[in-house]
């Protein structure tokens, strides 16, 4: 019986790795934590039965002792209660599904305990990429990647130990306005950025699919998961979303996984690594796959990936700006207080006024993104 822990149980991926619990039938979920969907939390906690859980804030978590009273479960919340669920003793594997740069100092305490990591929060290692990996080889952690892309150049790196990589190929979808150019994006409304074209997400990465920063924060991300320099990493979109990244080797071959959407199976392998188990769903059927195609991205009207590999380049606590500009630029364009094409200058300005830290701490990452934050309300309100 594999015991886990996860961290955003009622997000996307958090629901659908409880979906491939159910599917399989050996996984016992240890501890939870979840945002402000108490309602649905509710639900997990009463199916699933973890011995802890943990949610942001105190008023919530008060809700949440009254509604389960009649369960053995303790509820802790804040940061405090994050951790206690990253590090429960039972637990062997993390899932990481929160959103954001909270998931940081949850995800040190749980390598700390020598815990593998089942990492979708890309944010960990875009900001703390230096910090991270570091200590996960001191600790013989597994760092274990769930988003699809890097789940992909991951399988596509088995067998291959010793063998150079000359180049990583990340692809994307291109998202829903794939071809427009900027004057086109000028009235796009939240409704229009939330309408991806072939992944069901939640409301945050749908829109930085949108904007390819989402792309850009994959780009950071696969520097620290495979040590490549950003020269190696290239992003190539592919419309149909069924290559989900390539790995291109010194001798010139080039090895892909292929697959139907589904972020079940990087969930699913990530889990059960290096072992592959059956899963429901779709499968390829290439008599009815009538093509593939490739394009390169349009970083001139798309700038937040531009901005990526600059942050990138730059290093430091840059990526930090970079990713906190977002978040709070993503915030606004939800609450309808700023523009779509807004959200790349707010990323822009705060990269270009950070104060630049070479090898920064956990407290100077997080000293980093309140002074974003503090500029951009400043500025944006």
């Amino acid at each position: 019986m594999k015991k886990i822990a996860i961290l955003g149980s009622t997000g996307s991926i958090g629901t659908q790795t409880l979906d491939v619990v159910r599917e399989q039938g050996d996984i016992k979920v240890t501890a939870m934590a979840a945002g402000r969907n108490i309602t649905l939390f509710e639900k997990q906690i009463r199916e699933f039965l973890p011995k802890q859980v943990a949610v942001w804030e105190e008023e919530t978590a008060r809700e949440l002792r009254d509604r389960i009273r009649d369960l053995d479960v303790k509820v802790s919340s804040g940061m405090e209660g994050l951790i206690e669920v990253a590090t429960d003793p039972d637990a062997k594997i993390l899932v990481t599904a929160i959103v954001g740069m909270l998931g940081i100092r949850p995800t040190i305490a749980a390598i700390e305990q020598r815990k593998n990591i089942a990492l979708a929060n890309k944010e960990t290692l875009v900001t703390a990429g230096h910090i991270i990996m570091k200590l996960a080889k001191e600790k013989g952690a597994a760092i274990l990647p769930v988003d699809s892309e890097h789940s992909a150049i991951f399988q596509s790196l088995n067998g291959e130990h010793g063998n150079r990589i000359a180049k990583i190929l990340l692809t994307a979808s291109g998202g829903p306005f794939r071809g427009k150019k900027t004057e086109e994006l000028k009235n796009i409304q939240v409704e229009d950025a939330l309408k991806h074209p072939n992944w069901e997400m939640g409301r945050k990465i749908t829109i930085d699919s949108s904007t390819l920063v989402n792309k850009g924060l994959e780009v950071m991300e696969a520097k620290w998961l495979f040590d490549v320099e950003p020269e190696q990493i290239q992003v190539v979109v592919q419309p149909q979303s069924v290559i989900h990244s390539m790995v291109e080797y010194e001798d010139g071959a080039v090895i892909a996984q292929l697959g139907t959407p589904d972020m079940r199976l990087p969930i699913q392998y990530a889990l059960y690594y290096p072992m592959r188990r059956p899963l429901s769903g779709d499968r390829l059927d290439f008599w009815k796959l009538n093509q593939l195609t490739f394009e390169r991205p349009d970083t001139e009207t798309f700038r937040g990936l531009a901005l990526a590999y600059q942050a990138l380049r730059q290093g430091g606590n840059i990526p930090t700006a970079f990713n906190a500009a977002n978040e709070r630029a993503v915030a606004l364009f939800l609450d309808r207080k700023i523009a779509y094409l807004e959200i790349p200058e707010i990323i822009e300005y705060s990269m270009e006024e950070a104060k630049y830290l070479p090898s920064p701490s956990v407290e100077e990452i997080l000293q980093t993104e309140a002074a974003v934050y503090e500029k951009i309300a400043g500025r944006w309100g």
